[in-house]
């Protein structure tokens, strides 16, 4: 429909929204996605790899291993014999590797957090400083007042100077430590920042073959934490990280996600997906530094930890602008969308349509883009017979498109069935979802009462019992809902309703003066419901 009809249809749907309004970030209390806490990647963890012994070169296997109670800890780290206190040290961060309930409070209450800082600065004894800083990470796994029972003893600078030990281990466990403490919170993050952590975190970042370099073992487990760390500086929105941490830290995310190690190419991916959840600018970044093509490259990997990411940083990308949308659209990605609608995992197909839902909250021709690629079949399926966070995610794409859409478009979407899957909805218990619905309803009947097709359109939705649900929500506690369930009613289902929209279907005159039916176009293209 082109031409000033089309804007004129356009205008008279959108009812004053912008694409600003329609398009739905994940702060969008309507949204239930998963929140900056992920389920396979949490914000701190424990190193409790006690099955790789460390061992001094004080120790030979053939000893008996060596058990202390914590008092008997605290007196020998405070002994001046240096043998004692790396015995002390070690079977203190043994006792914190412990699988279940291991003794952090009781570790920090015994006084032993300021000592294990001190045997940080030990250059001269790496092992102890590789034991104290295998204990504080895991006293730093804890909770906000354990961490703090680190930080405020000066470990954060600490732990950065040991990013330049010659040491590998003492180097890797002092990464360990500081992506437990950025990962406590915006606060945090950016004390990790001011004491210089970005530089020498980024220089371990080797090597710099940035096509699908392959490592060795030990460098693996290595590049792990470190990229878990530099996603651990980039997390958290209440303030988002630094302007100059999201440049510096972008390069080498584009080239930790070209990795061999799925491990690593995930917490790279998570970390993109934190830099784009906010604010436009920080999207144009990330699309700036040519990660685009990888991550459609990602989303069609058989590996959920990495499929997860790539999708979160790709829908974050299209809460941006249009032009930010429209690189998604020419990625050619779409296609791909059709096998995450029918992805086994609900929470793919749920973060699948919530991409969706802002693409087809743009124009129309972004709109077209979905159509061609086939996806309205997979939106309606999920609506139809996904979880309830995933229906919810798909009758926003659809009600996104009969709010944004062209008249050819709604009743495209009518063609492949969205009616019933909407109608169903209405039983639904989530208040905004039920005003979502009856929306696309009334956005559907608008475009009916365009195409002089109303009374097959509520004839539709009567038969597929839409009616007596939206009857029935008029009597709904929520103002919201029970106020659309009566306009639409009201407009649509009383005789008075009735003859105001016979009258509107009479013939309009435009610009020039002259009457023509609304419908003409449509009637010409042989648009039906």
């Amino acid at each position: 429909m082109p031409g000033e009809e089309g804007n004129r249809f356009r205008a008279f749907k959108n009812k004053g929204k912008d694409m600003t309004e329609m398009r739905r970030r994940r702060q969008d209390t309507s949204v239930e996605l998963r929140k900056a806490k992920k389920d396979d990647q949490i914000m701190k963890r424990r190193n409790v790899r006690d099955n790789e012994e460390e061992v001094l070169p004080l120790q030979e296997k053939k000893q008996p291993t060596v058990t202390m109670t914590i008092p008997e800890i605290w007196q020998a780290v405070n002994s001046n014999n240096a043998e004692q206190q790396r015995k002390a040290v070690h079977c203190a961060r043994k006792l914190l590797s412990k699988e279940r309930d291991p003794p952090i409070q009781k570790v920090i209450e015994s006084g032993l957090v300021p000592k294990f800082v001190e045997f940080l600065s030990h250059n001269d004894d790496p092992d102890i400083q590789f034991e104290a800083a295998w204990a504080l990470t895991n006293v730093a796994s804890g909770t906000r007042k354990q961490t703090m029972e680190v930080v405020d003893q000066n470990a954060i600078p600490a732990f950065v100077k040991l990013l330049e030990s010659p040491h590998p281990r003492v180097c890797e466990q002092a990464v360990w430590a500081l992506g437990n403490i950025a990962g406590d919170g915006p606060k945090l993050r950016d004390e990790v920042i001011r004491n210089g952590v970005l530089q020498p975190l980024i220089a371990l970042i080797q090597p710099e073959t940035p096509d699908n370099f392959s490592l060795s073992l030990c460098q693996t487990s290595f590049l792990r934490n470190v990229t878990w760390t530099l996603s651990n500086l980039c997390r958290n929105k209440s303030p988002a990280p630094p302007l100059e941490v999201v440049a510096a830290a972008l390069p080498q995310l584009k080239k930790l996600i070209n990795c061999c190690d799925k491990e690593v190419v995930a917490d790279a991916l998570w970390a993109l997906s934190y830099l784009t959840d906010g604010s436009n600018d920080r999207i144009a970044m990330v699309c700036e530094e040519g990660v685009i093509p990888r991550l459609v490259h990602m989303l069609q990997s058989s590996t959920l930890v990495v499929i997860t990411p790539a999708l979160r940083t790709i829908g974050n990308i299209v809460t941006g602008t249009d032009e930010q949308t429209q690189l998604i659209v020419d990625s050619g990605v779409l296609p791909f969308f059709k096998t995450l609608l029918e992805h086994e995992k609900s929470n793919i197909k749920k973060e699948a349509c919530w991409a969706l839902s802002n693409i087809t909250a743009g124009p129309p021709h972004q709109i077209q883009a979905v159509i061609e690629a086939d996806l309205l079949p997979g939106i309606i399926d999920v609506l139809a017979n996904g979880d309830f966070k995933s229906q919810k995610e798909a009758c926003w794409a659809l009600s996104n498109l009969t709010t944004s859409g062209t008249l050819e478009q709604i009743i495209k979407c009518v063609q492949n069935g969205c009616l019933p899957a909407i109608c169903n909805i209405l039983t639904a218990q989530d208040p905004k979802i039920l005003v979502v619905a009856m929306e696309a309803l009334n956005n559907i009947f608008e475009a009916a009462t365009n195409l002089n097709q109303l009374e097959v359109a509520t004839g539709m939705v009567e038969e597929y019992g839409g009616v007596d649900h939206i009857e029935a929500l008029q009597e709904h506690s929520n103002e919201d809902v029970y106020k659309a369930a009566y306009r639409i009613i009201e407009k649509y289902y009383s005789e008075e309703g009735v003859e105001e929209e016979d009258q509107e279907l009479a013939p309009q005159a435009s610009s020039d003066g002259n009457y023509q039916m609304q419908t003409v176009e449509a009637a010409e293209n042989n648009i039906h419901f």
